[in-house]
C-alpha cells in the first residue's frame, strides 16, 4: 500500500512524495485468522468533505496535518514547485504542508469530490 504525501521543506516550498506503508501479519480480531495491518496512527478527529464540481481554490497551506481518503470525484493538486498529483477514488493524500507556499487544488471531475479527512493536530 502507498499514499501521496504533500510536505513543505525548510524554505517553505511544497513537494510530493510517495510513501510505502509497511504491513505486518498480526492477529487483529481474534479468533479470526491473522491479517496484514500497519502500525496505528493516533488521530484527533475525522470528518467528511465535499468540494462541488468546478471548485477551484486559491493557493494555501493545509491548516493541520491530515490524511484525506477520496471516496468519489477527482482533484488535481499542484505544489509550489509545480508538480501535479491527481487524487481520485481510493487514493490517500497525506497533507503536511502546514507552513510555506502551500498548494493549489481544483476539482477535475464532472461530479463532486467527496472524501474522508482524518486530522492529527
Amino acid at each position: 500500500m502507498k499514499y501521496h504525501k504533500l510536505y513543505s521543506d525548510p524554505d517553505g516550498e511544497s513537494h510530493w512524495k510517495i510513501v510505502e506503508v509497511p504491513l505486518e501479519e498480526k492477529s487483529f480480531a481474534p479468533p479470526a485468522k491473522s491479517i496484514e495491518v500497519s502500525r496505528p496512527d493516533a488521530v484527533r478527529q475525522m470528518l467528511f468533505l465535499r468540494l462541488r464540481a468546478g471548485w477551484n481554490e486559491p493557493v494555501h497551506p493545509t491548516p493541520v496535518a491530515q490524511k484525506l481518503i477520496c471516496l468519489a470525484g477527482a482533484v488535481r493538486v499542484t505544489t509550489s514547485d509545480g508538480m501535479c498529483q491527481d487524487i481520485g477514488p481510493g487514493d490517500v493524500w497525506h497533507m503536511q504542508d502546514t507552513h510555506g507556499k502551500g498548494h493549489h487544488t481544483v476539482v477535475t471531475s464532472d461530479c463532486d469530490f467527496e472524501a474522508v479527512i482524518i486530522q492529527y493536530d
